[in-house]
C-alpha cells in the first residue's frame, strides 16, 4: 500500500495493481482514507458500503461535491504494463474471476485525490468541499446506496456535483457537453423457460435455447426497426447462459441485456418492445412458463445543466489555457452520478478528461480524423484501455479542483471570482 505522502502517479500505479470489485472496494477505501486524514480532511468510511467521504470547510460558503468512482471491473488485463493487475478474486455466488481497473475508476480516484490537496493548499476560497469516492458504479448501485445512507442527511446537500471520466481522448482535452451527456441505463435479466429433455430426442422437449437464440435475433430489430434513426438507443445481448452438457437440453436460458437510451419515452418505448418480443417468442416457442424480465439496475441519463456547465467552461478556459474544451457529443455510455445531482436537487456537471497518449494523434488533421483514430484506439472495458499516467494525472486534478473554485467563494469575494 503507498504511504500516505506517496507521489500521486505512484498513488495511481498502486491503485491500478490493486482493483476491488463493485462494494468490495476496502483496499482503496483505506489508501483514500489515509491519505485524506494526513491532508487534515474530515473523512467518513462505510458510506453506503465502502463509500468514503471527506469534507474541508473553510468559512462561510456553498458545499460543491467532487465524486469520483472506486470500482473495477470482471476482466482480465492484458496491456503488458508492469504494474497491470493479475487479480483474481471471488464473487458473491462463488465464481472466480480477473479484476482489472478497466474503466479508469484508478483514475478519477488518483485525480481526485490530487485535486483536494491543491484546494487543501489553497487558502484563497471559502466554502466546503464534500469529497464523495463511490462504490460499485460498475453495478449502477453506488450512488443509490450512498444517497439510502444518508449522505445528505448526514453531511448536507451541495449546490453542484462535479465530475469526470477517463476516455480515449488526446491527454490534454477535456469533454463538455451542455444537456444529455451520458445516457440512460437499463439492466435486464431475461429468463426463458423451456421443457428440458436428451439431446437425442428434442421433439419431446421445448429447447429454450433455440428460443433463446430466436430471442436475441429478434430483440436486435427493436433499435433497427422500432426506433428512428434520430432516437439514439443501444441493445446488447451480453451474457447468454444455458445448459452444461452437449447432449442434454435445459429447461431455461438466462439472457442479460443492457440497453442505453437517452429519451424518457424512447426508454419506455423499448422496454415494452422487450417485453412483448420476448412474451411472443416462448409463445411462438410453445412454451409451458411465461418468460421472466428482470430490473438489475435502472438509472437516468446524465444531464449537464447548461448554466452549470458554462461556468466550468469559462473556468476551465481562463485556470488552463493549455487544455483543449470540446464538445464530445453525447456518450451512449451510462454513469449513475446524475442520481447525486437529482438527490440533491442540485445542477450537475460532468466531462470527459483525455487519457490518450497524445503522439496517437500526431499529424492528424480535423475532428474527423481524430474521432476515428479514438474509434481505433482501446475503449473502456477493453482489457487494453490504460490511459497515460502523466499529463493525465496533473490535468484531471487541475480540471477538478478549477471547477470546484468556480462555485467557492474566492478571494475576489464572489463565486468563482465571477463578477
Amino acid at each position: 500500500m503507498p504511504s500516505t505522502t506517496a507521489p500521486l502517479p505512484d498513488v495511481y500505479r498502486d491503485l491500478h495493481a490493486h482493483p476491488e470489485l463493485s462494494f468490495a472496494e476496502t483496499r482503496t477505501a483505506a489508501v483514500i482514507v489515509g491519505r485524506l486524514r494526513g491532508l487534515g480532511y474530515d473523512v467518513s468510511e462505510g458510506v453506503g458500503g465502502t463509500g468514503v467521504v471527506a469534507v474541508l470547510r473553510r468559512g462561510d460558503g456553498p458545499r460543491v461535491l467532487l465524486r469520483a468512482d472506486m470500482d473495477g471491473l470482471p476482466v482480465r488485463e492484458d496491456t503488458g504494463l508492469d504494474y497491470a493487475s493479475d487479480v483474481e478474486t471471488t464473487t458473491p455466488d462463488g465464481r472466480t474471476v480477473p479484476v482489472m481497473h478497466a474503466c479508469g475508476h484508478d483514475m478519477h480516484v488518483t485525480a481526485l485525490l490530487g485535486a483536494l490537496q491543491q484546494l487543501q493548499a489553497d487558502p484563497g476560497w471559502r466554502g466546503e468541499i464534500l469529497a464523495v469516492f463511490q462504490p460499485a458504479e460498475e453495478k449502477g448501485a453506488g450512488a443509490r446506496a450512498m444517497i439510502d445512507d444518508g449522505l445528505y442527511e448526514r453531511f448536507g446537500a451541495p449546490v453542484v456535483v462535479l465530475g469526470q471520466h477517463v476516455a480515449p481522448l488526446p491527454v490534454g482535452v477535456l469533454g463538455l457537453r451542455d444537456g444529455p451527456a451520458f445516457a440512460a441505463s437499463d439492466s435486464l435479466r431475461i429468463t426463458v423457460f423451456g421443457r428440458g429433455g436428451h439431446g437425442s430426442r428434442p421433439e419431446t422437449t421445448v429447447d429454450p435455447v433455440v428460443l433463446a437464440a430466436s430471442t436475441i435475433l429478434r430483440l436486435q430489430t427493436v433499435v433497427s426497426r422500432e426506433v428512428s434513426a434520430a432516437e439514439q438507443v443501444v441493445l446488447t445481448i451480453g451474457s447468454v447462459h444455458a445448459g452444461d452438457a452437449g447432449n442434454i437440453i435445459p429447461d431455461r436460458a438466462v439472457l442479460e441485456v443492457s440497453i442505453r437510451t437517452f429519451d424518457t419515452l424512447v426508454r419506455a418505448r423499448v422496454l415494452a418492445a422487450v417485453d412483448r418480443i420476448v412474451a411472443g417468442e416462448a409463445a411462438t416457442a410453445g412454451a409451458d412458463i411465461p418468460p421472466t424480465v428482470e430490473s438489475l439496475n435502472a438509472f437516468p441519463a446524465v444531464v449537464n445543466d447548461s448554466a452549470a456547465a458554462d461556468r466550468v467552461r469559462v473556468a476551465f478556459d481562463r485556470a488552463l489555457p493549455a487544455a483543449m474544451v470540446i464538445d464530445p457529443g453525447v456518450v451512449t455510455g451510462s454513469e449513475d452520478v446524475g442520481l447525486l445531482a437529482s438527490a440533491a436537487n442540485a445542477p450537475c456537471v460532468y466531462w470527459l478528461l483525455g487519457g490518450a497518449d497524445p503522439a496517437r494523434f500526431s499529424g492528424l488533421a480535423g475532428p474527423a480524423e481524430i474521432a476515428r483514430r479514438v474509434a481505433e484506439l482501446p475503449s473502456n472495458h477493453s482489457p487494453y484501455f490504460a490511459p497515460v499516467v502523466e499529463p493525465t494525472i496533473e490535468l484531471g486534478a487541475s480540471a477538478l479542483a478549477t471547477a470546484a473554485r468556480a462555485w467557492l467563494v474566492t478571494d475576489e469575494g464572489s463565486p468563482g471570482g465571477a463578477s
